[in-house]
């Protein structure tokens, strides 16, 4: 296991690099697995300073759950540019590294296991869930619209969950196997299938 080095780091840095720390024990062993110490070591740091800024495992853990959720979503909620294309990058970035990889997946299996069973993790989930979905939605809208379609909120919102239920589909097949597609397929597969739900072209992807 690697260990980084210590180094004086400001309270918001600190607590960052121990939320990293947290996650790469848990990818490489698992939420039991990952235990303070191996995460202070990954860190650089005491595992007193790790309790300083956590009171508790339970407490890193649904921290390092929020980083994941984050990390899956930010970035394509940034998407620019006209509707077409900011729907059209939305799909693919949700298809491409970072946000599909296999540490992506294994962090993903790590916590989704405990999601019916931990209280706070199923919130954190379900308020991760539905932030993807309604930025989904919104892209939808202006989408449609533009394109002289309906996009009342219903439809809006059922095209939103039959979308992403087919790019979390996709991006589990390519996080786990991704040797097995040809470079930029699974991207073409969910536009040409989103395509046939809107019943419009959304155009042609960055690769």
């Amino acid at each position: 296991m690697n260990r980084r080095s210590f180094h004086r780091a400001p309270e918001g840095e600190r607590r960052q690099e121990l939320i990293e720390a947290t996650l790469d024990c848990i990818s490489e062993f698992g939420l039991k697995g990952a235990t303070v110490r191996q995460i202070a070591i990954r860190a650089g740091v005491t595992a007193g300073l790790v309790r300083h800024y956590f009171e508790s495992k339970d407490q890193m853990v649904a921290e390092a759950y929020r980083a994941v959720i984050a990390s899956l979503t930010d970035k394509a909620s940034k998407v620019e540019g006209d509707p077409e294309t900011r729907l059209r990058d939305f799909i693919a970035i949700n298809l491409t590294e970072p946000v599909a990889d296999s540490r992506s997946i294994s962090l993903w299996a790590a916590f989704i296991s405990q999601v019916r069973v931990d209280p706070v993790l199923a919130e954190i989930h379900r308020e991760g869930y539905l932030a993807f979905r309604n930025t989904l939605q919104e892209l939808l809208a202006d989408f449609l619209a533009a394109k002289g379609k309906p996009a009342d909120p219903e439809t809006c919102r059922a095209f939103a969950i039959a979308i992403n239920g087919l790019v979390d589909g996709l991006w589990i097949e390519g996080c786990l196997a991704g040797d097995l597609f040809r470079e930029g397929e699974l991207i073409a597969i969910a536009m040409s299938s989103a395509e046939a739900l809107l019943g419009t072209s959304i155009g042609t992807a960055k690769q």
